[in-house]
């Protein structure tokens, strides 16, 4: 055992600062350990997030010496050797949602892009067949925990607030998690296309690296998409294609 500095932020609604405390590091600790132990030993009021403490629920969001991370997946002797020996480390709210109180965040509006997402639409027989390996290529996206760190680290995001036109990497999971399903028969290309705006996504897999479920995002989902994209609506030849077809057999295929 030994005594350990962790500087946390205190403060609601963006406003605060960070505040030192001093605490003993008990063998195979994690961060939201060393939060538990601030709270019931002196800081009654700190307010955080949790739930599971086994990095599935995706509660424990926070950003640690300015990495957003699972505070319940990083063991303190991982965070202690990664920090330079003149510094301390560091805890801090998500930076990219709106602040409520010391390492709380308002993510609701990630609930919102959910729910924009068109369901999965099939047939109404409800015994659908299809192949292991079609059902293998989505099941990646379910792994997904809805910490909302992709959207943390998400440039578009974080530093050029884009809210209103752009869904992030988490909405482009659960739309891939849809589009790629084998019995979907939903057409959500225009609505990836304008309303969640994927040509903001330029592919730096910031998302990919952060991602603690191991998703990888940008390979697996967001190029995906805008493969789809760009077939339907920059793809000259297959643009004229479909016209032709669409013409022939009386569908109207949204452009």
């Amino acid at each position: 055992m030994s005594d350990i500095k962790l500087r946390v932020f205190r403060g609601e609604e963006g406003e605060g600062e960070l505040k030192e405390y001093e605490i003993e590091l008990d063998e195979g600790m994690v961060l939201l350990d060393c939060i538990h132990r601030i709270q019931h030993e002196q800081e009654p009021d700190l307010s955080c997030r949790w739930n599971c403490k086994a990095g599935k629920c995706g509660s424990c969001s926070a950003e640690i010496n300015g990495k957003a991370k699972l505070m319940c997946m990083t063991r303190m002797n991982d965070i202690i050797e990664e920090t330079p020996e003149d510094e301390v480390i560091t805890v801090r709210p998500m930076k990219t949602f709106p602040h409520v109180k010391d390492l709380v965040t308002d993510v609701s509006w990630n609930y919102e892009m959910a729910k924009a997402v068109a369901p999965i639409k099939g047939p109404e027989e409800p015994d659908w067949k299809f192949s292991q390996f079609e059902a293998k290529r989505a099941q990646e996206f379910r792994m997904c925990i809805e910490c909302y760190i992709c959207q943390d680290t998400c440039h578009v995001l974080r530093e050029y607030k884009k809210f209103d036109v752009f869904g992030g990497p988490r909405t482009m999971v659960r739309l891939a998690n849809f589009e790629m399903h084998p019995m979907d028969q939903e057409d959500r290309v225009p609505e990836i296309k304008d309303e969640f705006g994927i040509a903001y996504c330029n592919i730096t897999k910031c998302c990919t690296d952060v991602c603690p479920a191991g998703i990888n995002i940008t390979d697996n989902a967001i190029i995906p998409l805008k493969e789809r994209v760009v077939d339907r609506y920059y793809d000259p030849l297959k643009r004229i294609w479909r016209t032709i077809t669409d013409k022939a057999s009386g569908n109207t295929t949204r452009y």
